[in-house]
């Protein structure tokens, strides 16, 4: 089997604690906390968007948290390293399109479809040949254009409701401006809070009807088959997993000296997505954002301790994600969009970095036009005929970057 095996013994629970401490706590703390806002913001300005209901969005958190805190879990413990999963950003953006012109069970049965395509390339150990096969700047490309929604939900939010949209970003701004006060306080964390206080003080939140204590009851999904939907998302689901999301994480955590099991990840992001696919929940990843805080300092040997406490912290927030997104829906949908646009600036930012500073310029500018217009063909979305005309366009017309060295 192809699957890298721990470099050492897994831990005991004596090592643990030793290992543990009030770095490490704050880290996992704030790491957790950075993945339960702005990212959290995304899935449900997707979902409501979508026409999910209230009880299918908790459903998807649960499966989001619950299903993959226990992943983060077990690998963490396992590997001794900090390997914490979540979801697919750029996935569950991938999503939002296709719940327009394909029923939920058939976006669930492409996420079945996307588990199994993850779980075989990890087992096969043929996980770096297909993060090879499409070229960095034509994938960024297509997730710039699918991202493009988010930064422009954010000026709409400003027009719509300037006095909590304003006062969120200038916190924002005002905390990225501080590399001192941003280490203290993510600018995504300081932006909910201030928009908080402004709904809050606007009495704009209402929590009528609201439940003090919900545990979860997901909901299980009968999937739906469909060629239009295996077509549609599952290779670009598993694009943006192996690709963009996990190849994030793991040059993040090999930047920290850590040593990713690569093809025992794409397994188990294949097995997540199997089990949280089944409520609802979008592909299964190794997050970049949340192993970067926790890795970015302490001693390179601990880091793993504080992912410990970003599972935990991430198997209660899933048990009681009905009043989490009780409480996220009760607010102003400006204060989502708002919140969901300030968390996807960088993201896009280097989304279009990537694109178009070097090699496959006009495949990526041709993906990004075809991925905004948004037009499906043949009954499948966007995104997918973005990465075809993309590659196709750069094979025709750009085949010396085939060739080339990365800039």
């Amino acid at each position: 089997m192809p699957l890298e095996k721990p470099a050492a013994p897994p831990s005991s629970l004596r090592r643990a604690l030793a290992d543990f401490g009030g770095l490490y706590a704050a880290n996992g703390l704030v790491a957790f906390i950075f993945a339960a806002s702005g990212p959290v913001a995304i899935m449900l300005s997707v979902g409501t968007r979508g026409g999910l209901s209230e009880p299918e969005l908790a459903s998807w958190i649960f499966g989001a948290f619950f299903v993959n805190g226990l992943i983060s879990i077990a690998f963490c413990w396992l590997y001794r390293q900090p390997l914490v999963f979540f979801w697919s950003i750029p996935g569950i953006v991938l999503v939002g399109p296709a719940l327009g012109h394909l029923g939920f069970r058939e976006v669930v049965g492409a996420y079945l479809g996307c588990g199994v395509l993850m779980l075989a390339l990890g087992l096969s150990g043929w996980v770096k040949r297909f993060m090879d096969a499409v070229p960095m700047p034509i994938v960024m490309g297509m997730v710039a254009g699918v991202f493009l929604r988010f930064g422009l939900d954010l000026v709409f939010a400003m027009r719509d409701a300037f006095w909590i949209a304003a006062p969120m970003t200038a916190a924002f701004v005002a905390l990225s401006a501080s590399p001192r006060l941003a280490r203290a306080l993510p600018p995504v964390i300081g932006a909910m809070v201030i928009g908080a206080v402004m709904v809050a003080a606007l009495g704009r939140f209402d929590l009528r009807g609201a439940e003090v204590l919900a545990f979860a009851r997901p909901q299980l999904y009968a999937p739906a088959f469909s060629w239009r939907a295996m077509v549609e998302l599952v290779i670009p689901l598993a694009i943006t997993v192996l690709v963009v999301q996990n190849g994030q994480g793991i040059a993040i955590l090999r930047a920290a000296e850590h040593r990713p099991p690569i093809n025992a990840i794409t397994a188990a992001c294949g097995a997540g997505a199997l089990v949280s696919g089944m409520v609802g929940t979008v592909s299964t990843c190794l997050t970049g954002p949340v192993n970067a805080i926790i890795a970015a300092s302490g001693e390179r040997h601990r880091h793993y301790t504080a992912g410990i406490v970003v599972g935990v912290l991430a198997v209660a927030f899933g048990l009681l994600s009905p009043v989490f997104t009780r409480m996220l829906l009760a607010a102003p949908k400006a204060f989502i969009a708002a919140l969901a646009g300030l968390a996807m600036l960088r993201v896009l930012q280097t989304a279009f970095v990537t694109s178009f500073r070097g090699r496959f310029t006009l495949g990526a500018l041709v993906t990004f036009l075809v991925t905004v217009a948004d037009v499906p063909i043949l009954n499948v979305g966007a995104a997918f005929w973005g990465l075809v005309l993309g590659v196709a366009v750069s094979w025709l017309l750009e085949r010396g970057d085939f060739g080339a060295a990365p800039a």
